[in-house]
């Protein structure tokens, strides 16, 4: 078989160890030089691929590509853009295929949450309406582990890590001071509409009295009322109460609490921040001083407090896509399947994409408590081993020492294409 190159893009937000999938898929990808020839990164991903600014990892020595297992961000630049249209007359898929043609790439191999597996699905079935053969390979990728298909996803481990912990010492600090100073305090994370993330929390504390001692999930619609008593409960029992907040809380009617009125590239609607809302409902109603935080990108990018497994498993995906490419695998994505929880063990798998595009998994009902403000000790099962472990990062003089990438362009071939 005649060797061809293969394409690498990451996809919507980035997270603490999406690096580490691209140090798995290169390194894999290296040790097949008979099958695979140059990998070549999409220069902020698919808005790269089309503007053909392809990045030659080629380039990057073997140590560099090691360290980025424990560098955070996006090592060669993510982006949100859907590929609207995906038909054989829509100019971005005509380019796509033209860029591939150009730099004779018969593997495709795409790094993102749900739109990005139905974008890699979609360029799957074109290749073979457009008579061009390439293989489309899934890779899971997102902080909010609501992708269908996979047990967890890689990213998700290590916030869900960095949100319990922030959740215990922010609790010990507001603990201290409750007698003369703040009484509520609240902590928002990420999670539009799956409240994944907001459950991670809860491992903070296991007692009634322990917090966090409200998680708001966008699954379980927000009630003012029961809410303010709650919080009024828990401060009158000890003298503080500790709130776990999504950002996806919605009302009754859908409506989310912090809705800024704009989507994203996504059509996704764009938060503006339920912290302060929650904040001003328990100042205006019960009078009490509060204090609020905001993890936003601190959460998704702290590979300083990474958990070791999300890093096995993002390098692990990595590696398990080439292998699939080798295998002759098409239209998959690379799933995660748990084995047994007591002592925790798990393996690759292989996922149709179209069963995972755009299939937005929620947290069950079975892990949220009855007055649906806690998990269950099911929940707790499902999530206390993927934080478990420490991968810290080498130090030198007191800061992490990150891997620094030429990202150095391989030459064009094609015409000026204007994107989006």
């Amino acid at each position: 078989m005649s060797k061809r190159n293969a394409i690498y893009a990451q996809s919507g937000g980035v997270t603490a160890v999406i690096n580490a999938t691209a140090s798995g898929l290169i390194e894999a990808a290296r040790s097949h030089r008979d099958r695979i020839g140059k990998v070549l990164a999409g220069r902020n991903g698919i808005i790269g691929v089309l503007r053909e600014e392809l990045i030659d990892t080629s380039k990057e020595n073997r140590s560099t590509i090691q360290r980025l297992r424990e560098t955070p961000g996006g090592a060669f630049g993510s982006c949100r853009y859907k590929l609207t249209n995906p038909t054989p007359d829509d100019p971005d898929i005509q380019r796509l295929f033209e860029v591939f043609a150009a730099h004779d790439v018969g593997y495709f191999f795409y790094n993102g949450g749900g739109d990005s597996q139905d974008t890699a699905n979609k360029v799957s079935k074109l290749s073979q309406q457009l008579s061009y053969p390439v293989q489309c390979i899934g890779i899971p990728k997102t902080v909010d582990n609501d992708l269908s298909g996979t047990d967890n996803c890689p990213g998700f481990g290590s916030v869900a890590k960095y949100v319990a912990i922030s959740t215990k010492e922010a609790a010990l600090d507001v603990a201290s001071m409750s007698e003369s100073s703040t009484k509520v305090f609240i902590l928002e994370v990420m999670g539009r509409h799956a409240g994944w993330i907001a459950a991670s929390g809860g491992l903070a504390g296991e007692g009634a009295n322990e917090p966090p001692h409200l998680i708001l999930f966008p699954e379980a619609p927000f009630d003012s009322s029961k809410f303010l008593a709650k919080v009024e409960a828990t401060v009158g029992r000890i003298g503080y109460c500790v709130i776990v907040a999504s950002e996806g809380v919605q009302d009754g009617d859908g409506n989310f609490l912090s809705d800024a009125e704009t989507t994203d590239a996504f059509g996704h609607a764009q938060l503006g921040g339920v912290a302060p809302v929650l904040a001003n409902l328990v100042k205006e109603e019960l009078g009490l001083k509060y204090h609020y935080a905001v993890a936003d990108y601190l959460q998704r990018s702290s590979r300083h407090i990474a958990s070791r497994v999300d890093v096995e498993q993002a390098y692990a995906v990595g590696r398990g896509a080439i292998a699939a490419v080798a295998a002759g695998k098409d239209d998959i994505m690379i799933g995660i399947e748990r084995l047994q929880d007591k002592p925790y063990r798990w393996r690759l798998a292989h996922v149709n994409l179209s069963k995972v595009a755009n299939i937005e998994r929620k947290v069950p009902r079975s892990f949220r408590t009855k007055d649906e403000y806690g998990i269950t000790a099911r929940a707790r099962r499902y999530l206390q081993p993927l934080i478990r472990g420490e991968a810290y990062p080498a130090y030198r003089q007191g800061m992490p020492r990150y891997a620094q990438t030429k990202n150095q362009l391989v030459a064009k071939k094609l015409r000026h294409y204007e994107v989006g």
